[in-house]
């Protein structure tokens, strides 16, 4: 719900010379050294190509997971909690976020190398937001008319920021931050409450945060793994040693970062949920 929900295209900026590759680990690279290729992963998460992997591909698991879990938290801290709300909104943000976002990601510019016919991804794109604001009107007659305003920004913001409309003003790191990280927070509060407490407020501003954080870390991994030809160097260090200086060295801590942070909120989310529901 990943960047671009979690899969964007690197920038043309400064970021841009991390450049694509694979996982870092040594199997995965070709033979100029770059982590990837043309042959490579183009996500850590990413399965063979070919057939129903290329939807797993798409689905980007870990990081639409974790902005499901923000769905979750933001409803667990309202107070009173309705399972059936829930389980909508989770299903509306998996619609729209999982499916529709990732959909028309693929394709613009095709970042994860998939197979699936355009057809295919348009098709999936139209009816999974479809879905998905089939799925908020609903719950505005569960939760009251606060809803509306999120029925109407979810969609404008999966459409906005996949492709990258209005200049590209909303598909930035503040951008991400919001749509993938706060919204979500928000929304499960108010599918809940039927109004934002302080609490919403204060858990939507650690999401922004959180996926602030995400999108720092992923963005030169992305560029890496899809965009380097080669990566080759060398680090000198005090005592006058030397060290390798490759993908293994430059992804390592950046995907090892973004695991350990997806599984975090993800249990922090099952965590709020039994709390709430044991």
């Amino acid at each position: 719900m990943a960047d671009r929900t979690a899969g964007d295209r690197p920038p043309a900026g400064p970021q841009a010379r991390y450049g694509p590759a694979d996982t870092g680990h040594t199997g995965d690279q070709n033979a100029q050294g770059a982590p990837g290729g043309p042959g490579g992963r183009p996500a850590y998460y990413a399965a063979r190509p070919g057939g129903w992997r290329d939807w797993w591909t798409l689905l980007h698991p870990p990081y639409t997971a974790w902005h499901l879990s923000y769905v979750v938290i933001g409803a667990a801290l309202a107070p009173q909690v309705h399972l059936n709300r829930l389980l909508y909104t989770l299903a509306a943000f998996f619609l729209a976020v999982g499916v529709a976002a990732h959909a028309l990601d693929e394709l613009h510019g095709r970042p994860l190398r998939t197979r699936i016919p355009r057809a295919a991804l348009a098709g999936a794109a139209a009816v999974s937001l479809a879905g998905a604001v089939g799925l908020g009107a609903y719950g505005i007659t569960q939760a009251g008319w606060i809803l509306v305003p999120f029925m109407v920004a979810g969609p404008t913001l999966v459409i906005a920021y996949n492709a990258e409309l209005f200049g590209g003003v909303v598909h930035n790191d503040l951008g991400f931050a919001a749509a993938w990280g706060a919204f979500p927070v928000l929304t499960g509060y108010a599918a809940q409450d039927g109004n934002l407490g302080p609490a919403a407020g204060v858990a939507a501003a650690a999401a922004l945060a959180l996926s602030a954080a995400q999108r720092r870390l992923s963005t030169p991994a992305r560029s890496i793994r899809r965009r380097a030809a080669r990566i080759d160097g060398v680090i000198t260090l005090a005592d006058g040693t030397t060290a390798p200086l490759g993908p293994d060295q430059l992804l390592h801590p950046l995907e090892g970062a973004l695991r350990a942070m997806s599984y975090g909120v993800m249990l922090l989310a099952a965590a709020l949920a039994i709390a709430r529901f044991s």
